[in-house]
């Protein structure tokens, strides 16, 4: 069967054949890019007051065209606005809707524009807008490890390194120890805005424009605070999305290693947390079973998250200057990894706040181990001795105890002075799992002074 051919696109002068509809069906991204309707709108609507200010269209075509494209904002949002896959994306997928409607005034709105400079604009103020949905869901992460931290204050738990007991801390820590990822993760994405917020608008195709245009304004208009200073790079710029990834894959990698601690402190072997029924899942067959699925979801959501980066990463990687059409597979690498993120977000709060710790096994869970060995050491350095002695000093302690099956506190004084005649009676009270605790007053540390301050500056942070 031949081939059936669409019309002409709307600046198919140049061309003596219709654009074939495998072609058309092959390059559409209406699919996706659709979603970039209100900042197309919005930037479409600034550069006609532009171009008005300019002298470039009349105040009457400037009038018809905004109007024009409220209207189609409407009817999109309102779900009565059919996009046609022909017309390949959002942008000619307005365009036309406005033709049609207001007629040559239509036609007269990409003065002075091309797609290359239009479709970052859009990119642009997407993303600009997600990072404050996302800062928003981020705090509400914060907000639930606070009411935690808060809750179990004065909670004591293993801390590990190596998937091995170490050393005795608080569960608020533990937990505040995400808030400052979070924190992290919202200045990150902070200081990623300030290039996402940079107007390509008037950069055109890749030259810039000969007519009169004044950028300034439509960035005024459109609340950019900073315009492009090279058309070549900002019509094939996706720096901005790249790192707007990076931010994402770092959100999400700290989610996931929260989901892997839920995911072992939930089962039996630690059994430190309980998460909520209603978070869970049983097995089709075993019917004892309890799954942390959320928490496992989330951290395989992970590599999806990062091969949409690496997946943007390659496709840039070779592209010489200034735009090329590989760079219309930029956006659902990013889409994507930005709707798992913040699905994401959205849940963990929720799950946070539907999670209980075991206290009592947790605090059992502190005895064994000889987690107080570096309070230990810690005692004989204040007794002058070297530190390195003093680990080797300790080193044999736990090797005697070892032996014996005990703990450290098991042990007699007069068995402690055989291995340092510098271990006195008040060896004893850095030898105790709150002893040690409260030792810890090091700003940051895990004293018990010390997270009450570092609650306390969380809860005013957040406001």
């Amino acid at each position: 069967m031949a081939q059936q051919d669409t019309p002409k696109k709307l600046w198919g002068g140049r061309f003596a054949e219709a654009t074939a509809a495998s072609v058309e069906e092959f390059s559409a991204s209406i699919h996706y890019d659709a979603r970039l309707y209100r900042q197309d709108i919005m930037g479409s609507k600034a550069h006609a007051r532009m171009l008005a200010k300019q002298g470039l269209i009349s105040a009457e075509e400037c009038t018809a065209i905004v109007d024009g494209l409220s209207e189609i904002e409407t009817e999109i949002s309102e779900g009565r606005f059919e996009f046609k896959p022909e017309l390949e994306d959002v942008h000619m997928n307005i365009e036309k809707a406005l033709t049609d409607r207001i007629g040559a005034a239509g036609a007269k709105l990409h003065t002075a524009r091309s797609r290359n400079d239009q479709v970052n604009l859009d990119f642009r103020m997407y993303l600009r807008d997600q990072v404050v949905l996302l800062d928003g869901l981020l705090a509400e992460g914060q907000g639930a490890f606070v009411r935690l931290a808060r809750k179990y204050l004065g909670a004591v738990m293993p801390g590990y390194t190596h998937l091995q007991r170490a050393q005795p801390v608080l569960l608020s820590h533990h937990l505040l120890a995400y808030f400052e990822m979070l924190k992290r993760d919202r200045e990150r994405l902070q200081d990623c805005l300030g290039r996402i917020n940079v107007m390509p608008l008037g950069s055109a195709a890749l030259a810039g424009t000969g007519l009169p245009v004044d950028r300034h304004f439509a960035a005024q208009e459109l609340d950019f605070p900073a315009i492009s200073a090279n058309s070549m790079d900002a019509s094939g710029d996706r720096d901005f999305a790249l790192e707007f990834l990076f931010c994402l894959n770092l959100v999400q990698i700290h989610l996931s290693r929260l989901a892997e601690e839920l995911v072992l402190w939930s089962s039996k072997e630690f059994d430190f947390v309980r998460i909520g029924d209603r978070y869970c899942t049983g097995s089709s067959i075993m019917p004892q079973k309890k799954n942390p699925d959320i928490p496992e979801l989330i951290r395989g959501k992970s590599g999806r998250v990062t091969g949409a980066l690496m997946s943007l990463l390659v496709t840039v990687k070779g592209l010489p200057l200034t735009y090329n059409r590989d760079l219309q597979e930029d956006k659902e690498p990013v889409f994507d990894a930005l709707d798992t993120v913040t699905a994401n977000l959205s849940i963990i709060a929720e799950l946070l706040d539907n999670t209980e710790f075991n206290l009592e096994r947790l605090q059992g869970a502190t005895h064994g181990g000889f987690m107080t060995a570096t309070d230990l050491a810690d005692y004989l350095v204040c007794k002058n001795m070297p530190f390195r002695q003093a680990h080797s000093v300790v080193g044999k302690v736990v090797a005697h105890c070892q032996d014996r099956d005990i703990e450290l506190i098991d042990l007699t004084l007069d068995e402690l002075q055989q291995f340092s005649e510098l271990l006195e009676p008040d060896v004893f009270e850095v030898l105790t799992v709150d002893g040690s605790v409260n030792s810890r007053v090091s700003p940051g540390g895990t004293a018990l002074v010390r997270v009450q301050e570092a609650l306390d500056q969380a809860e005013k942070y957040l406001g």
